[in-house]
């Protein structure tokens, strides 16, 4: 019985997962800017991103947030989109080329591995895309190593399950339903970063100063809890994969269980799921 966190094996289904679910992230990136567009403002702010700045986006997924990047520092900047999953990067390239900004390149490399120049970027950003990397030290050394003295990198997490209602009734109903044992010691996932000091602190244990953090709400709001189902179902690989060892049958049943618990969350003006999110920003020391 495995009673460690394999992190190669847990890279090798991610890359899966978001090579599986990258047209469908793409598709819903409307979604993704109106749900996550105030937080990501934020997150800008924290990072001091502005015009003619060169900023890293890691784990940049289909780019949404890399277009409001690249709309900031304008086209006398440059913005490097980089994700572990080059198909879900050839959304993201697509759509700034439909957009104009001929500014943003994109990288397919593992946050973990991430090989550019030592200090050739103004700042660097990752939106919900810290929880995935199984070392995070590791990354955050990586684009820390990757800022010029005095460079700013700025990050987004989910903060708590109890607090994130809309994703964490349906990852605590397919766990059930599929007989999956809690998480491992150091294994990442949505809420891993969570909890109160915990971003904040992997922020200056990888070296970075001047550390601000704070926690804000983002509720996810759809037509109906049908959409919130869709959604999910969709483009969150993650919940596919937990899913992998029941039949059919058994899939389509919990599909049901959990439309029926976002139903909580339905009312006269529509859906609004629970979402609180951390946002964290750290400068590399001059």
């Amino acid at each position: 019985m495995t009673t460690t966190f394999d992190a190669i094996k847990f890279k090798t289904t991610t890359l899966s997962q978001w090579q599986e679910a990258a047209e469908a992230w793409h598709r819903w990136g409307p979604t993704l800017k109106t749900w996550l567009g105030p937080a990501t403002e934020r997150m800008m702010d924290l990072g001091s991103i502005g015009e003619g700045d060169r900023v890293l986006d890691v784990a940049a997924g289909a780019g949404e947030q890399t277009l409001a990047v690249a709309q900031r520092v304008g086209p006398q900047g440059h913005v490097l989109a980089t994700d572990l999953s080059p198909r879900i990067l050839e959304y993201a390239e697509c759509s700034a080329r439909d957009a104009g900004f001929f500014h943003v390149s994109t990288l397919a490399v593992d946050g973990e591995e991430l090989e550019v120049e030592p200090g050739s970027f103004d700042a660097a950003i990752s939106r919900v895309g810290m929880i995935y990397f199984p070392d995070q030290q590791k990354a955050l050394r990586r684009i820390l190593a990757a800022l010029k003295p005095g460079g700013k990198f700025s990050t987004i997490v989910y903060s708590t399950a109890a607090n994130n209602g809309f994703f964490s009734i349906p990852v605590s109903i397919i766990r059930e339903r599929a007989e999956l044992p809690p998480p491992l010691p150091g294994q990442p996932g949505p809420f891993s970063l969570g909890s109160p000091g915990v971003l904040a602190d992997a922020l200056r244990e990888a070296g970075f100063t001047d550390v601000v953090s704070e926690t804000v709400s983002a509720p996810l709001r759809m037509a109906k809890a049908t959409d919130c189902l869709d959604f999910e179902r969709e483009s969150f690989g993650a919940l596919h994969q937990m899913l992998s060892g029941l039949d059919d049958a058994a899939k389509e049943a919990t599909w049901k269980e959990i439309e029926q618990a976002l139903l909580e969350f339905e009312g006269p003006e529509g859906f609004e799921g629970p979402c609180e999110l951390v946002i964290a920003a750290g400068t590399k020391q001059a």
